[in-house]
This record gives structure tokens, C-alpha cells and sequence, in this order.
């Protein structure tokens, strides 16, 4: 089985968002850092070379494959923030209505930018999603 890419490493979050060129990206991450790490209680890790984690659970699924990840993380890319909602959207819908400007995958959150969302809805999404992951995760 391959290794996987995106696990817990010793590397500093502090350096990695240092070397965010963008100002604005640069708060954004800052400020989500601060937000995640209230919510979760969890000091930032480095989850791979580019995902700023928090907390970690063990997942296990039907075929046998498990691992650890984050209960919750984001990373700054190119096109977006990318925030790591890891139970997926499915019950979330009151929140994301009430959001803002944003797209979602299966557990991705794309915004362009904190300003584009209401940060008290965002909060509130972090905290149910680590919340239902600590619940089923034990």
C-alpha cells in the first residue's frame, strides 16, 4: 500500500505561512489559524507540505484502509483557501446558506477570501464539524 502524503510532520506553521507573498492571504491564514485553534483547542500542525491541521483523528473504513487526519485544517492555495471540513456538508445546509461567497467539494470549502463569508457562520461550522468528528472518532 503507498504511504500517504498528507500526515502530521515537524515542520513550523509559523514558517510556512511566512512565506505566503500575498499580504491579504497572508492575514486570512493568520486569522483562520487563530479561529481553528479556539474552536479545536489544538495547537496548527503541518499536515504534508502545505495544510495547516488541527487536532487528529484515526479513521478506519469497510475495505481495511485507515490512517489518521486532521479534524480540521485549511491551506492556502492559488485559486483559493481551501478549508478541510472533514465530515463533509451533508447536514450543514443552514450554515452554508447563511455563509457567504463560497464552493464545496465532498469536504472542501473553497472561499476567495474571509471577507466574502461571515466569520461567526464559518466558526459555527468548524466547531459542529469537529464537534460530530470527536463524537464518531473517538
Amino acid at each position: 500500500m503507498a504511504e500517504l502524503k498528507t500526515k502530521q510532520t515537524e515542520a513550523s506553521v509559523e514558517e510556512y505561512l511566512d512565506t505566503i507573498e500575498d499580504p491579504r492571504r497572508r492575514a486570512d491564514c493568520a486569522a483562520l489559524s487563530a479561529l481553528m485553534k479556539k474552536v479545536t483547542k489544538c495547537e496548527p500542525r503541518m499536515w504534508g507540505p502545505s495544510i495547516v491541521g488541527f487536532g487528529s483523528v484515526h479513521y478506519k473504513y469497510a475495505s481495511g484502509r485507515e490512517g489518521d487526519m486532521g479534524l480540521t485544517g485549511f491551506s492556502p492555495r492559488k485559486a483559493n483557501l481551501t478549508l478541510y471540513i472533514t465530515d463533509g456538508f451533508d447536514k450543514y445546509g443552514d450554515l452554508l446558506a447563511r455563509l457567504g461567497k463560497h464552493k464545496t467539494s465532498v469536504s472542501c470549502l473553497y472561499i476567495n477570501k474571509l471577507a466574502d463569508v461571515d466569520q461567526d457562520v464559518l466558526r459555527e461550522l468548524v466547531r459542529r464539524s469537529v464537534e460530530h468528528m470527536r463524537a464518531t472518532n473517538p
